[in-house]
C-alpha cells in the first residue's frame, strides 16, 4: 500500500493558521480532545481513514496535507473515502465485509457485481478500481515470494506488471525504475522547475506534479508533456494517449530494472499480438538482453 505520510508538525501549523483549536477539530471529527492532542505531540497517529476528514477539517486538500508517493491501491483508495473496511459490506450490499477485506489482500478479486457501486462510493471510475485491485493482488504476490520477481522465467517486478496507461502510471513507472540507490528520485519541486525551465516559463506548479503524479489530474498541457519527456530522457509521444510509444519504454525499463538484478535472462522481448512492439525494437532489446547477460559472469569474479 501506498500510505500517505503524516507529518505531525505541518498538521498543527496549518490548524493554527487556519486559527482552528484543538477542541475544535475533535469535536468535528468526533473524537476526543485528547486524540487529537496525541496525533500532534507524537503519541499516536491517526487512522488513514481519518485523513480526509482531518484535511477537509483543516480546510486543505488530502493530497496537499498528506502526500502519497505512487499509485494507490484498494486499501488506499477506501481510506481516502473516508471508509473502515467493516462498512464496505453495505456498500456492496453483503452480510460481510469478506468481499473487499478479501480483494484488499489481494486473495481474490472482485465479484464484477460489486464493483459499480464500490468505485460510485470511493469517488473513482470502474477502471480506476481495477487497477488499484491489481496493485493489491501485485504487492501480495512480491509479499508471498519475498522479493519483487517471482522465479518465473518470463515473470517481472510487481510495479511491472504492464505497459501503463494513464498519465499518472507512466509518471510513476519512471520514478520508481529509473533512480535506484539512495539519492532516489527527483521531487515534485524538481520536476516542476525542470519543466518549467524547458518552457521558458512558469507552465506548472510543484502542486501540478504532484496532481499529475497522484492522478488527481488526468491530462496536461503539451508544454508540460514535452518537458516531462525532456526532464526523464524519453520520447515526447510516451506521455501520449497512444500507447505504442509507452509500451516500448515498459519494455525498456523492464529490462533496466532486471539488469540490476542480475537477472535479465527473464525479461527477453517478445512479441505482444497485433500491438506488440514493433521488430526492430524487440532486437534491440534482445540483443541488449544478450550483451548484459554475457557481462555478469564477468561482474561476479
Amino acid at each position: 500500500m501506498s500510505a500517505r505520510h503524516f507529518d505531525r508538525g505541518r498538521m498543527r501549523g496549518v490548524r493554527r493558521a487556519a486559527e482552528i483549536s484543538q477542541a475544535e477539530a475533535a469535536a468535528a471529527l468526533g473524537v476526543a480532545d485528547s486524540t487529537v492532542a496525541g496525533w500532534e505531540t507524537g503519541l499516536a497517529i491517526p487512522d488513514a481513514e481519518k485523513l480526509p476528514a482531518l484535511a477537509r477539517v483543516l480546510k486543505r486538500g488530502l493530497d496537499d496535507l498528506f502526500p502519497r508517493t505512487g499509485l494507490p491501491d484498494l486499501t488506499d483508495l477506501r481510506c481516502d473515502a473516508g471508509y473502515y473496511q467493516y462498512e464496505t459490506a453495505e456498500l456492496i450490499g453483503t452480510k460481510s465485509a469478506g468481499p473487499v477485506a478479501g480483494a484488499e489482500r489481494g486473495e481474490r478479486r472482485l465479484k464484477d457485481k460489486y464493483v459499480p457501486d464500490l468505485a460510485a462510493a470511493y469517488g473513482v471510475s470502474t477502471e480506476e478500481l481495477r487497477r488499484a485491485e491489481d496493485r493489491s493482488i501485485a504487492k501480495a504476490q512480491e509479499t508471498q515470494s519475498g522479493e519483487p520477481e517471482s522465479q518465473d522465467a518470463d515473470a517481472v517486478p510487481a510495479a511491472l506488471a504492464g505497459p501503463p496507461g494513464t498519465l499518472a502510471e507512466k509518471i510513476t513507472l519512471i520514478l520508481e525504475r529509473s533512480y535506484p540507490g539512495q539519492q532516489g528520485p527527483p521531487t515534485d519541486a524538481e520536476i516542476a522547475g525542470a519543466v518549467n525551465a524547458h518552457a521558458g516559463s512558469q507552465v506548472i506548479s510543484e502542486e501540478g506534479v504532484r496532481e499529475l503524479r497522484t492522478g488527481a489530474v488526468e491530462t496536461a498541457a503539451p508544454v508540460v508533456l514535452e518537458g516531462l519527456a525532456a526532464f526523464f530522457g524519453v520520447s515526447s509521444m510516451y506521455f501520449q494517449p497512444d500507447d505504442a510509444v509507452a509500451r516500448q519504454v515498459y519494455e525498456g525499463l523492464r529490462l533496466l530494472s532486471a539488469s540490476r538484478k542480475g537477472a535479465v535472462g527473464r525479461v527477453k522481448g517478445r512479441g505482444m499480438g497485433a500491438q506488440g512492439l514493433p521488430a526492430n525494437v524487440m532486437e534491440f532489446v534482445n540483443d541488449l538482453v544478450t550483451e548484459l547477460e554475457e557481462r555478469e559472469p564477468e561482474a561476479n569474479e
